[in-house]
Order: C-alpha cells, then structure tokens, then sequence
C-alpha cells in the first residue's frame, strides 16, 4: 500500500536521519529499490521524473505497476510514490493517477508566482491524502529541461513557501543534479543553517544526493535535511554493471542474452547502491 511521505519524513526529522528517494525508470530498477527496503526494513520513496513518466508510458501506468508490485512481493515498508520537479500540469495527472506525493517545481516562477501555485496544489494533494514538496532556489544541473545554476535559496522565501503547509521543502544550497564538477565548492551549510532556523520542524530535502561526499551528507542531515535524492549513481552502478557483463561476453554464453539474465547484474549492482545509501542515510530499521 501506499503511503503519503508526510509521516515517515516527520519521523526522520525527530530521529535526525533521512529517508531516500530513489527515482526508478522501469520495472528493475522498482523492484530492486522495493526489495531493498523491505530486506533493510526502511521507509522508501519512489521518485518519478516527468521524463520517466513519460517513458514508462505515463503516470497510471507507473502507478499500477508500483501498487502490483508492492502487492506481489509483500512490501510491508512504508513506500511513497512521488513525482520529482513536476510542473503545475503534471502535479495534476498524479493526484490523478493515483501517486502518494507530488512534487511541485516553482523554483524557475517569480517568488509570488511559485507562492500562489504552491498555495493551490497545497490544497489538492491534502485533499486527496497526498504529501507535497515544494522548491525555492534553484538545484544545479538540467532535469527535465529545467536548468539552474545551483544558486542558494533565500531563507525568507522558504519560510514564505514553508508556511503555505507543505509537508517538505527543496531548498538550493550549492547542490547539483548529475555528476558534481571539480571546482565544486561544496554544499553551503551557512544557508541551510539559516533556512532550518526559520522553516522549524519543516523536514528539508536535500537534491543531487549523488557525489556529495558522506560527511557533508551526515552534516546536512544534522541541519534538518529529512529526504536525499539519488539517481544518478543508481544509473551509473546499473550501467557500469552491465557493460561488464556484455564485455565479460556472458551474453553470447548459453540463454545470456535473455534480458532477465542481462538486467540482472545491473539490477544488483542498484540494489547494492539503495543499501549503501540507506545505510549512510540512517534509515536502516526505521520503517
């Protein structure tokens, strides 16, 4: 069953631990993720781009799919199934299809704008059960068209969006989606610092959580970050393990080529990446 992320994220802020939202883009990398959780009793969040909606065919599609899923393989885990950097329109097709979460991205919007739109999904997802993220300040990087440049968000804003009733707020503090650079300069714990003094017990959400090295993960959890976002090392790990697989020639070896032999290395070195992360996150025995 499905679940709205406000508790389990309410949790982890009183347990100073962070929940991970890691996006999946087929029925391999939901499953490994699923099963993870539940081996490692620990609360979890689907996250679904639009591109990976649009992928898998579309919201309902991914929704069905998740809902079977944790159905069939007896997931007993908390699970929320959550639209990551959604616009307006497609915040509407998930309360829709069904999904547990949306996220709304009005960080690119005027600060009132982002205000006023955020104000009304507030109250449609409460309405129907849902939680909701907001976002002030941009993340670094390119999701789904939308690009920023990494900057810091500013606090006041924050409280202005946090007081709106959103159940968890993405701030930009210097962090990027994708690979992080060489000159990166690291998250900036002044502003994080300073937003978690004037959003209080609102569970922050801390994006690009690929790269980050584990003390400034650690550090970010100190200073409220509830939820971390990780996709792009789970693609990086599946790729890595496949193409391993093909070099190594096991696909031209008896039945190797069937794609449930050929997923299979890729879908296990996600698993071992969830595990390692939720490990470093804290959210181990938590569900």
């Amino acid at each position: 069953m499905l679940v709205s992320a406000k508790e389990m994220l309410d949790k982890a802020k009183a347990g100073h631990y962070a929940v991970g939202q890691f996006n999946i883009n087929n029925l391999e990398w939901t499953k490994a993720v699923l099963t993870t959780a539940q081996e490692l009793n620990s609360p979890v969040i689907l996250g679904v781009s639009e591109g990976a909606g649009k992928y898998m065919t579309g919201y309902k599609t991914v929704a069905a799919m998740v809902k079977a899923m944790i159905e069939e393989l007896n997931i007993t885990v908390p699970v929320a199934l959550h639209l990551d950097h959604g616009s307006y329109e497609g915040c509407l097709k998930c309360v829709e299809a069904g999904f547990s979460s949306i996220m709304f991205d009005g960080s690119h919007y005027p600060i009132q704008e982002n205000i006023d739109k955020t104000k009304e999904l507030v109250a449609l997802a409460h309405k129907n059960g849902m939680s909701i993220e907001a976002e002030v300040g941009s993340i670094g990087g390119e999701e789904d068209g939308v690009i920023g440049k990494g900057e810091c968000a500013d606090p006041n804003e924050c409280k202005s969006i946090a007081d709106l009733g959103i159940d968890m707020l993405a701030a930009g503090i210097g962090n990027i989606h994708g690979k992080y650079p060489d000159n990166w300069e690291g998250l900036s714990f002044e502003t994080l610092d300073a937003i978690q003094q004037l959003t209080g017990e609102m569970p922050l959400v801390l994006h690009g959580g690929t790269g980050i090295p584990e003390d400034q993960i650690k550090k970010a959890i100190s200073l409220g970050v509830s939820k971390i976002n990780v996709n792009t090392e789970c693609q990086l790990s599946f790729a890595a393990a496949t193409r391993e697989y093909v070099e190594a020639g096991k696909d031209l070896e008896g039945k190797g080529f069937d794609p449930r032999k050929l997923l299979l290395p890729g879908t296990e070195a996600i698993k071992a990446t969830v595990k390692e992360k939720m490990e470093l996150f804290g959210s181990v025995g938590q569900a």
